[in-house]
């Protein structure tokens, strides 16, 4: 994967979840990309993870839920959210979610990367690492927020 340069790559926000879990806060953010009019791919691991998502997403509040849909569910280029294991784009979404240890290889096209990375998952936090560095080495503009013990978020890079 190759990241352009600040001038012209997309925005790359790497998230350190040090005290909440992944489920906690996920669904604020896509809720937020959906609000501005994007929409949104999120890439898991494995398959077991994303249907772990998808089901958490339709559960997460009483009183609302966020539209999304899986492979298996069919017109992938209709959903507003779309749950992965693989690079696809199909609903040509403009911010891309990178969660559960899922690793980027190609971030070209995309306004918008989020890496969520668990901070007591040490093969995550190293990964997350070796990101950082690769990214931040190509000139791309990358910054890095960790969580506070409140639950909120403080730019530390």
């Amino acid at each position: 994967m190759s990241a352009t340069s600040k001038k012209g790559g997309p925005e790359i926000l790497f998230y350190h979840l040090e005290h909440a879990r992944l489920m906690d806060v996920l669904p604020s953010l896509l809720g937020k990309s959906l609000e501005r009019g994007w929409r949104v791919v999120v890439q898991a691991e494995n398959n077991k993870q994303v249907s772990g998502i998808s089901s958490a997403l339709w559960t997460y509040r009483d009183d609302s839920f966020l539209p999304h849909g899986i492979k298996s569910d069919g017109f992938e280029n209709e959903q507003p959210i779309y749950l992965c294991d693989t690079t696809d784009n199909p609903n040509k979404a403009a911010i891309r979610f990178f969660v559960e240890g899922a690793q980027p290889e190609n971030i070209e096209g995309y306004e918008r990367i989020v890496y969520l990375f668990n901070g007591h998952e040490n093969g995550h936090v190293e990964n997350a690492r070796k990101q950082w560095k690769r990214l931040a080495g190509e000139g791309a503009n990358a910054t890095y927020w960790a969580q506070n013990e409140r639950g909120g978020w403080e730019k530390k890079a």
